[in-house]
Protein backbone atom coordinates (compact mmCIF):
# COMPACT_ATOMS: atom_id res chain seq x y z
CA UNK A 1 0.00 0.00 0.00
CA UNK A 2 2.35 2.57 1.11
CA UNK A 3 5.19 1.78 -1.43
CA UNK A 4 2.50 1.59 -4.55
CA UNK A 5 1.58 5.32 -2.95
CA UNK A 6 5.30 6.25 -2.78
CA UNK A 7 5.61 5.25 -6.39
CA UNK A 8 2.90 6.74 -7.01
CA UNK A 9 4.08 9.95 -5.96
CA UNK A 10 7.68 9.69 -7.22
CA UNK A 11 7.07 9.02 -10.53
CA UNK A 12 4.80 12.17 -10.46
CA UNK A 13 7.10 14.22 -9.18
CA UNK A 14 10.11 12.78 -12.04
CA UNK A 15 7.52 13.63 -14.67
CA UNK A 16 6.69 17.13 -13.27
CA UNK A 17 10.50 18.02 -13.66
CA UNK A 18 10.86 16.59 -17.27
CA UNK A 19 7.78 18.61 -17.86
CA UNK A 20 8.94 21.89 -16.40
CA UNK A 21 12.56 20.99 -18.60
CA UNK A 22 10.40 20.73 -21.36
CA UNK A 23 8.19 23.84 -21.11
CA UNK A 24 11.36 26.01 -20.18
CA UNK A 25 11.97 25.40 -23.95
CA UNK A 26 16.02 24.57 -22.93
CA UNK A 27 18.50 24.29 -25.70
CA UNK A 28 17.83 20.12 -26.46
CA UNK A 29 21.01 20.04 -25.78
CA UNK A 30 21.00 20.53 -22.56
CA UNK A 31 17.56 19.43 -21.89
CA UNK A 32 17.87 15.91 -23.11
CA UNK A 33 20.57 14.71 -21.16
CA UNK A 34 18.67 15.90 -18.41
CA UNK A 35 15.75 14.12 -19.53
CA UNK A 36 17.70 10.82 -19.68
CA UNK A 37 19.53 10.79 -16.48
CA UNK A 38 15.80 11.43 -14.72
CA UNK A 39 14.36 8.56 -16.76
CA UNK A 40 17.62 6.12 -16.37
CA UNK A 41 18.89 6.93 -13.09
CA UNK A 42 15.48 8.75 -10.98
CA UNK A 43 16.70 8.75 -7.74
CA UNK A 44 20.29 9.94 -8.47
CA UNK A 45 19.26 12.29 -11.43
CA UNK A 46 16.78 13.91 -9.03
CA UNK A 47 19.54 15.09 -6.43
CA UNK A 48 21.39 16.08 -9.40
CA UNK A 49 18.79 18.26 -11.43
CA UNK A 50 17.78 19.67 -7.81
CA UNK A 51 21.51 20.73 -7.31
CA UNK A 52 22.33 21.59 -10.88
CA UNK A 53 19.80 21.73 -13.44
CA UNK A 54 17.57 24.12 -12.56
CA UNK A 55 16.90 27.16 -14.73
CA UNK A 56 17.10 30.34 -12.76
CA UNK A 57 17.27 32.93 -15.67
CA UNK A 58 13.55 34.11 -14.82
CA UNK A 59 14.46 34.85 -11.21
CA UNK A 60 15.12 38.10 -9.73
CA UNK A 61 17.63 38.68 -7.00
CA UNK A 62 17.59 42.52 -6.63
CA UNK A 63 14.76 45.30 -7.01
CA UNK A 64 13.64 47.15 -10.10
CA UNK A 65 13.77 50.23 -8.17
CA UNK A 66 17.30 49.72 -6.82
CA UNK A 67 18.07 48.44 -10.55
CA UNK A 68 17.17 51.69 -11.88
CA UNK A 69 18.60 53.71 -9.46
CA UNK A 70 21.88 52.32 -9.73
CA UNK A 71 21.95 52.33 -13.53
CA UNK A 72 20.95 56.00 -13.27
CA UNK A 73 23.90 56.34 -11.11
CA UNK A 74 25.68 54.38 -14.36
CA UNK A 75 24.07 57.00 -17.17
CA UNK A 76 25.16 60.06 -15.12
CA UNK A 77 28.76 58.57 -14.92
CA UNK A 78 28.77 57.85 -18.61
CA UNK A 79 27.46 60.89 -20.25
CA UNK A 80 29.94 63.70 -19.30
CA UNK A 81 31.66 62.85 -22.61
CA UNK A 82 31.43 60.42 -24.94
CA UNK A 83 32.91 57.45 -25.36
CA UNK A 84 36.28 56.86 -27.70
CA UNK A 85 34.77 53.19 -28.72
CA UNK A 86 35.99 52.61 -32.07
CA UNK A 87 33.62 52.52 -35.02
CA UNK A 88 34.22 48.99 -35.97
CA UNK A 89 32.99 47.67 -31.98
CA UNK A 90 29.60 49.76 -32.12
CA UNK A 91 27.89 46.78 -32.55
CA UNK A 92 29.77 45.20 -29.92
CA UNK A 93 28.76 48.26 -27.68
CA UNK A 94 25.48 48.19 -28.56
CA UNK A 95 25.47 44.63 -27.66
CA UNK A 96 26.52 44.93 -24.32
CA UNK A 97 24.01 47.71 -23.41
CA UNK A 98 20.90 45.90 -24.72
CA UNK A 99 21.69 42.08 -23.13
CA UNK A 100 23.30 43.97 -19.72
CA UNK A 101 22.79 47.67 -19.30
CA UNK A 102 26.47 47.81 -19.20
CA UNK A 103 26.86 51.64 -19.93
CA UNK A 104 30.25 52.64 -22.03
CA UNK A 105 32.51 54.39 -19.59
CA UNK A 106 35.67 56.52 -20.94
CA UNK A 107 38.94 57.72 -19.72
CA UNK A 108 40.18 55.05 -17.53
CA UNK A 109 43.08 54.69 -16.35
CA UNK A 110 44.25 50.85 -15.77
CA UNK A 111 47.49 49.18 -13.90
CA UNK A 112 48.11 45.55 -14.65
CA UNK A 113 49.64 43.33 -12.01
CA UNK A 114 51.23 39.58 -13.33
CA UNK A 115 51.55 38.42 -9.28
CA UNK A 116 50.04 38.50 -6.48
CA UNK A 117 52.46 40.37 -3.99
CA UNK A 118 52.34 43.80 -6.13
CA UNK A 119 48.63 43.15 -6.07
CA UNK A 120 48.02 43.45 -2.61
CA UNK A 121 50.39 45.75 -1.79
CA UNK A 122 48.77 47.96 -4.32
CA UNK A 123 45.32 46.85 -2.66
CA UNK A 124 46.95 47.45 0.76
CA UNK A 125 47.97 51.13 0.01
CA UNK A 126 44.75 51.98 -1.26
CA UNK A 127 42.22 50.97 1.92
CA UNK A 128 45.08 52.38 4.27
CA UNK A 129 44.67 55.62 2.44
CA UNK A 130 40.65 55.03 2.23
CA UNK A 131 38.58 58.23 3.89
CA UNK A 132 35.08 57.28 3.84
CA UNK A 133 34.46 53.52 2.74
CA UNK A 134 36.20 50.25 1.26
CA UNK A 135 34.08 47.48 -0.58
CA UNK A 136 35.35 44.00 -1.26
CA UNK A 137 34.18 41.08 -3.00
CA UNK A 138 36.30 38.16 -3.12
CA UNK A 139 35.11 34.52 -3.96
CA UNK A 140 37.98 33.07 -1.71
CA UNK A 141 38.93 35.48 1.11
CA UNK A 142 41.36 32.70 3.33
CA UNK A 143 42.07 32.71 6.79
CA UNK A 144 45.82 32.61 6.23
CA UNK A 145 48.64 35.21 6.07
CA UNK A 146 47.63 36.88 3.76
CA UNK A 147 43.92 37.33 4.73
CA UNK A 148 45.26 37.85 7.77
CA UNK A 149 47.35 40.41 6.83
CA UNK A 150 44.45 42.33 4.99
CA UNK A 151 41.81 41.74 7.75
CA UNK A 152 43.87 43.26 10.62
CA UNK A 153 44.12 46.19 8.26
CA UNK A 154 40.31 46.30 7.49
CA UNK A 155 39.60 46.20 11.21
CA UNK A 156 41.87 49.56 11.88
CA UNK A 157 40.17 51.32 9.00
CA UNK A 158 36.93 50.40 10.39
CA UNK A 159 38.13 51.68 13.93
CA UNK A 160 39.09 54.79 12.25
CA UNK A 161 34.81 55.13 11.08
CA UNK A 162 35.86 54.08 7.45
CA UNK A 163 32.64 51.95 6.46
CA UNK A 164 33.77 48.63 5.27
CA UNK A 165 31.35 45.93 3.38
CA UNK A 166 32.74 42.64 2.69
CA UNK A 167 30.69 40.01 0.20
CA UNK A 168 32.47 36.46 0.24
CA UNK A 169 31.05 33.42 -1.62
CA UNK A 170 30.05 30.96 0.80
CA UNK A 171 30.86 27.85 -1.31
CA UNK A 172 33.96 29.41 -2.23
CA UNK A 173 34.96 30.23 1.29
CA UNK A 174 33.90 26.62 2.57
CA UNK A 175 36.83 25.47 4.58
CA UNK A 176 37.37 29.03 6.36
CA UNK A 177 36.68 29.09 9.97
CA UNK A 178 33.24 31.16 10.52
CA UNK A 179 35.56 32.85 13.64
CA UNK A 180 37.49 34.23 11.04
CA UNK A 181 34.65 36.54 9.60
CA UNK A 182 32.94 36.51 13.37
CA UNK A 183 36.12 38.92 14.29
CA UNK A 184 35.54 41.39 11.67
CA UNK A 185 31.81 41.24 12.48
CA UNK A 186 32.66 42.27 16.55
CA UNK A 187 35.00 45.43 15.39
CA UNK A 188 32.60 46.65 13.11
CA UNK A 189 33.33 45.30 9.57
CA UNK A 190 29.97 44.20 8.24
CA UNK A 191 30.59 41.07 6.16
CA UNK A 192 28.16 38.91 4.29
CA UNK A 193 28.36 35.64 2.69
CA UNK A 194 26.30 35.56 -1.14
CA UNK A 195 23.29 33.52 -1.70
CA UNK A 196 24.70 31.51 1.85
CA UNK A 197 24.12 28.03 1.45
CA UNK A 198 21.44 27.28 3.99
CA UNK A 199 19.08 23.72 4.07
CA UNK A 200 16.76 23.73 2.57
CA UNK A 201 15.82 27.24 1.10
CA UNK A 202 18.95 27.66 -0.93
CA UNK A 203 20.49 24.48 -1.39
CA UNK A 204 19.42 24.37 -4.73
CA UNK A 205 21.50 27.69 -5.37
CA UNK A 206 25.12 25.58 -4.83
CA UNK A 207 25.99 25.73 -7.98
CA UNK A 208 25.70 29.07 -8.57
CA UNK A 209 28.57 31.21 -6.83
CA UNK A 210 29.74 34.61 -6.90
CA UNK A 211 33.39 34.24 -8.61
CA UNK A 212 33.78 38.26 -8.55
CA UNK A 213 37.18 39.71 -7.38
CA UNK A 214 36.76 43.02 -7.01
CA UNK A 215 37.28 45.93 -4.61
CA UNK A 216 36.28 49.12 -4.36
CA UNK A 217 37.72 52.32 -2.17
CA UNK A 218 35.99 55.69 -1.73
CA UNK A 219 34.31 55.28 -5.27
CA UNK A 220 37.69 56.44 -6.91
CA UNK A 221 40.24 53.61 -6.76
CA UNK A 222 38.46 49.84 -8.23
CA UNK A 223 40.38 46.53 -8.39
CA UNK A 224 39.36 43.86 -10.84
CA UNK A 225 41.26 40.82 -11.96
CA UNK A 226 41.58 37.33 -11.23
CA UNK A 227 43.11 37.20 -7.70
CA UNK A 228 41.68 36.11 -4.30
CA UNK A 229 42.59 36.77 -1.24
CA UNK A 230 45.01 33.38 -0.21
CA UNK A 231 48.61 32.88 0.24
CA UNK A 232 48.82 30.97 -3.08
CA UNK A 233 48.12 33.81 -5.42
CA UNK A 234 51.29 35.66 -3.91
CA UNK A 235 53.64 32.53 -2.74
CA UNK A 236 52.73 29.95 -5.76
CA UNK A 237 52.29 26.24 -5.57
CA UNK A 238 54.38 23.53 -4.33
CA UNK A 239 55.07 23.12 -7.46
CA UNK A 240 55.71 26.42 -9.11
CA UNK A 241 54.70 29.81 -9.61
CA UNK A 242 51.09 31.02 -9.49
CA UNK A 243 50.85 33.43 -12.58
CA UNK A 244 47.88 35.51 -12.60
CA UNK A 245 46.38 39.15 -13.73
CA UNK A 246 44.42 42.26 -11.46
CA UNK A 247 44.24 45.50 -12.49
CA UNK A 248 44.02 49.02 -10.70
CA UNK A 249 41.54 51.18 -11.73
CA UNK A 250 40.79 54.94 -12.14
CA UNK A 251 38.65 57.10 -13.86
CA UNK A 252 34.79 55.65 -14.50
CA UNK A 253 35.82 52.60 -14.74
CA UNK A 254 34.96 52.36 -10.80
CA UNK A 255 31.46 53.63 -11.41
CA UNK A 256 31.35 50.14 -13.14
CA UNK A 257 32.77 48.24 -10.38
CA UNK A 258 30.67 50.52 -7.69
CA UNK A 259 27.67 49.41 -9.88
CA UNK A 260 28.30 45.73 -9.87
CA UNK A 261 29.43 45.30 -5.78
CA UNK A 262 26.31 47.52 -4.73
CA UNK A 263 23.96 45.36 -6.73
CA UNK A 264 25.32 42.17 -4.93
CA UNK A 265 25.50 44.27 -1.78
CA UNK A 266 21.43 45.08 -2.36
CA UNK A 267 20.92 41.38 -3.33
CA UNK A 268 22.27 39.64 -0.33
CA UNK A 269 21.38 42.35 2.17
CA UNK A 270 17.74 43.92 0.53
CA UNK A 271 19.60 47.49 1.56
CA UNK A 272 20.00 49.03 -1.33
CA UNK A 273 22.92 51.81 -1.04
CA UNK A 274 22.47 54.24 -4.13
CA UNK A 275 23.40 57.52 -2.29
CA UNK A 276 25.48 60.11 -3.99
CA UNK A 277 28.42 59.65 -1.97
CA UNK A 278 29.15 55.82 -3.56
CA UNK A 279 29.59 57.77 -6.52
CA UNK A 280 31.37 60.54 -7.16
CA UNK A 281 32.37 62.38 -9.88
CA UNK A 282 35.37 60.34 -11.56
CA UNK A 283 38.45 61.87 -13.05
CA UNK A 284 38.42 61.62 -16.87
CA UNK A 285 42.50 60.57 -17.73
CA UNK A 286 42.87 61.89 -21.52
CA UNK A 287 44.91 59.28 -22.31
CA UNK A 288 42.41 56.64 -20.64
CA UNK A 289 40.48 53.84 -22.14
CA UNK A 290 36.90 53.30 -22.54
CA UNK A 291 35.37 50.76 -21.10
CA UNK A 292 32.60 48.67 -20.25
CA UNK A 293 31.73 46.44 -16.95
CA UNK A 294 29.66 43.44 -17.83
CA UNK A 295 28.65 41.92 -14.70
CA UNK A 296 26.85 38.67 -15.26
CA UNK A 297 25.30 35.51 -13.97
CA UNK A 298 22.28 32.94 -13.98
CA UNK A 299 19.67 35.25 -13.73
CA UNK A 300 18.20 36.91 -16.68
CA UNK A 301 17.35 36.20 -20.08
CA UNK A 302 20.92 36.63 -21.81
CA UNK A 303 24.22 35.42 -20.97
CA UNK A 304 26.30 38.79 -22.01
CA UNK A 305 29.36 37.50 -21.81
CA UNK A 306 29.14 34.60 -23.73
CA UNK A 307 27.26 37.19 -26.36
CA UNK A 308 29.68 39.45 -26.36
CA UNK A 309 33.21 37.75 -26.49
CA UNK A 310 31.78 35.25 -29.25
CA UNK A 311 31.13 38.39 -30.54
CA UNK A 312 34.61 39.79 -30.65
CA UNK A 313 36.02 36.55 -32.05
CA UNK A 314 33.80 36.24 -35.04
CA UNK A 315 34.67 40.32 -36.01
CA UNK A 316 38.34 39.90 -35.33
CA UNK A 317 40.28 40.97 -38.41
CA UNK A 318 44.03 40.12 -37.47
CA UNK A 319 44.08 38.23 -34.13
CA UNK A 320 42.49 36.65 -31.40
CA UNK A 321 44.86 35.90 -28.09
CA UNK A 322 43.26 33.92 -25.06
CA UNK A 323 44.43 33.38 -21.47
CA UNK A 324 42.73 31.09 -19.53
CA UNK A 325 43.15 28.18 -16.77
CA UNK A 326 40.54 26.34 -18.12
CA UNK A 327 38.94 25.75 -21.12
CA UNK A 328 35.55 24.23 -21.56
CA UNK A 329 33.62 26.14 -23.99
CA UNK A 330 30.12 26.55 -25.59
CA UNK A 331 30.14 25.51 -28.97
CA UNK A 332 29.22 28.78 -30.10
CA UNK A 333 32.36 30.46 -28.41
CA UNK A 334 34.67 27.15 -29.97
CA UNK A 335 32.91 26.70 -33.36
CA UNK A 336 33.78 30.92 -33.60
CA UNK A 337 37.68 30.23 -32.70
CA UNK A 338 37.66 27.64 -34.97
CA UNK A 339 35.81 29.89 -38.31
CA UNK A 340 38.60 32.82 -36.87
CA UNK A 341 41.92 30.50 -37.65
CA UNK A 342 40.37 28.88 -40.55
CA UNK A 343 39.60 32.51 -41.74
CA UNK A 344 43.34 33.23 -41.50
CA UNK A 345 43.35 35.00 -38.49
CA UNK A 346 46.57 34.82 -36.00
CA UNK A 347 44.68 32.48 -33.06
CA UNK A 348 46.84 31.21 -29.84
CA UNK A 349 44.97 30.01 -27.06
CA UNK A 350 47.19 29.91 -23.46
CA UNK A 351 46.37 27.06 -20.90
CA UNK A 352 48.53 26.12 -17.98
CA UNK A 353 50.35 22.70 -18.96
CA UNK A 354 49.87 21.62 -15.37
CA UNK A 355 46.08 22.31 -13.85
CA UNK A 356 45.39 22.41 -9.90
CA UNK A 357 42.35 20.20 -11.25
CA UNK A 358 43.48 17.36 -13.08
CA UNK A 359 40.07 16.35 -13.71
CA UNK A 360 39.05 20.04 -15.87
CA UNK A 361 42.79 19.42 -17.63
CA UNK A 362 41.82 16.11 -18.98
CA UNK A 363 37.95 17.76 -19.95
CA UNK A 364 39.67 20.94 -21.57
CA UNK A 365 42.59 18.66 -23.50
CA UNK A 366 39.30 16.61 -24.89
CA UNK A 367 38.86 20.41 -26.99
CA UNK A 368 42.27 20.99 -28.59
CA UNK A 369 41.70 18.32 -31.28
CA UNK A 370 39.68 20.35 -33.50
CA UNK A 371 41.50 23.25 -32.34
CA UNK A 372 44.38 22.09 -33.50
CA UNK A 373 42.97 20.84 -37.02
CA UNK A 374 41.67 24.83 -37.91
CA UNK A 375 45.22 26.67 -36.88
CA UNK A 376 45.15 27.41 -33.51
CA UNK A 377 48.27 27.57 -31.91
CA UNK A 378 48.34 25.91 -28.49
CA UNK A 379 50.83 27.11 -25.98
CA UNK A 380 51.28 25.50 -22.55
CA UNK A 381 52.60 27.32 -19.41
CA UNK A 382 55.24 25.70 -17.79
CA UNK A 383 56.63 27.79 -14.83
CA UNK A 384 53.69 26.62 -12.64
CA UNK A 385 49.88 27.46 -12.64
CA UNK A 386 48.51 29.89 -15.35
CA UNK A 387 45.17 31.45 -13.95
CA UNK A 388 45.46 34.82 -16.01
CA UNK A 389 42.14 35.01 -17.76
CA UNK A 390 41.96 37.79 -20.71
CA UNK A 391 41.37 38.03 -24.13
CA UNK A 392 43.11 40.17 -27.35
CA UNK A 393 41.30 41.06 -30.19
CA UNK A 394 43.57 42.82 -33.12
CA UNK A 395 44.96 45.92 -31.66
CA UNK A 396 42.08 48.01 -30.05
CA UNK A 397 40.10 45.61 -27.73
CA UNK A 398 40.42 43.52 -24.69
CA UNK A 399 38.45 41.89 -22.34
CA UNK A 400 40.06 41.26 -19.06
CA UNK A 401 38.15 40.60 -15.36
CA UNK A 402 37.16 37.35 -13.24
CA UNK A 403 35.44 35.00 -16.03
CA UNK A 404 37.25 31.69 -17.23
CA UNK A 405 36.67 30.36 -21.01
CA UNK A 406 34.10 27.45 -19.37
CA UNK A 407 30.44 26.60 -18.87
CA UNK A 408 30.44 27.41 -15.40
CA UNK A 409 31.74 31.31 -15.68
CA UNK A 410 29.36 31.83 -19.03
CA UNK A 411 26.23 29.76 -17.27
CA UNK A 412 26.66 29.40 -13.76
CA UNK A 413 28.64 31.98 -11.61
CA UNK A 414 28.54 35.67 -11.38
CA UNK A 415 30.96 36.75 -12.82
CA UNK A 416 32.96 40.31 -13.73
CA UNK A 417 34.96 41.42 -16.99
CA UNK A 418 35.53 44.57 -18.34
CA UNK A 419 35.38 45.35 -22.28
CA UNK A 420 38.44 47.79 -22.76
CA UNK A 421 38.33 49.86 -25.53
CA UNK A 422 41.82 51.31 -26.72
CA UNK A 423 45.51 50.83 -28.43
CA UNK A 424 47.59 51.98 -25.54
CA UNK A 425 45.89 49.09 -23.33
CA UNK A 426 45.78 46.40 -26.33
CA UNK A 427 49.73 46.92 -26.59
CA UNK A 428 50.51 46.86 -23.15
CA UNK A 429 48.51 43.56 -22.70
CA UNK A 430 50.03 42.24 -26.15
CA UNK A 431 53.31 42.81 -24.84
CA UNK A 432 52.39 40.83 -21.37
CA UNK A 433 51.08 37.82 -23.58
CA UNK A 434 54.25 38.18 -25.78
CA UNK A 435 56.15 37.36 -22.52
CA UNK A 436 54.10 34.52 -20.69
CA UNK A 437 55.05 32.88 -24.09
CA UNK A 438 58.34 32.66 -24.08
CA UNK A 439 57.65 30.44 -21.27
CA UNK A 440 55.51 28.47 -23.07
CA UNK A 441 55.59 25.21 -24.88
CA UNK A 442 54.37 25.79 -28.24
CA UNK A 443 52.65 21.86 -29.10
CA UNK A 444 53.01 20.89 -32.64
CA UNK A 445 50.14 18.68 -34.39
CA UNK A 446 52.63 15.92 -34.88
CA UNK A 447 53.25 15.74 -31.10
CA UNK A 448 49.46 16.09 -30.07
CA UNK A 449 47.70 13.66 -32.07
CA UNK A 450 50.42 10.88 -30.82
CA UNK A 451 49.12 11.21 -27.20
CA UNK A 452 48.43 7.85 -25.47
CA UNK A 453 45.28 6.24 -26.39
CA UNK A 454 44.82 5.98 -22.70
CA UNK A 455 45.04 9.43 -22.03
CA UNK A 456 42.76 10.45 -25.47
CA UNK A 457 39.99 8.43 -23.95
CA UNK A 458 40.26 9.46 -20.50
CA UNK A 459 40.14 13.18 -21.77
CA UNK A 460 36.54 12.38 -23.69
CA UNK A 461 35.45 10.67 -20.70
CA UNK A 462 35.53 14.01 -18.55
CA UNK A 463 34.59 16.03 -21.22
CA UNK A 464 30.84 14.23 -20.29
CA UNK A 465 31.25 16.85 -16.96
CA UNK A 466 32.13 19.55 -18.69
CA UNK A 467 28.98 21.54 -17.70
CA UNK A 468 28.99 20.26 -14.09
CA UNK A 469 32.74 21.58 -14.05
Amino acid sequence: MWSILFLTVYSLAILGVILVIITDNRNPLKAVPWIIVLLLAPVVGLVFYFFFGQNLSKQRIISHRTRKRIHTRLEAAGSAESPRIPEKWQPLSELLVNTIQAVPLYGSRLTPYTDGQSKMEALREAIAAARHHIHLQYYIFSDDRTGRELRDLLIRKARESVQVRILYDDVGCARVKKRFFKEMRRNGIDVRAFLHVQFPLFTSKVNYRNHRKLAVIDGRIGFLGGMNIADRYVDGTGWGTWRDTHFRIEGGGVTGLQASFLSDWSATTKQPLTDAVYYPAAPHFPDGAAMQLVSSGPFGKWRALLQGESYAIANARRRVWIQTPYYLPSEVLNTALQEAALAGRDVRLMLPERSDTQMVNLASHSFLDDMMKAGVQILFYRPGFLHAKGLIVDDDLCVIGSANMDFRSFEHNFEVNAFVYGRDFNARMSAIFEQDAQRCHAVTPNEWFRRPRRQRLAESFMRLFAPLM
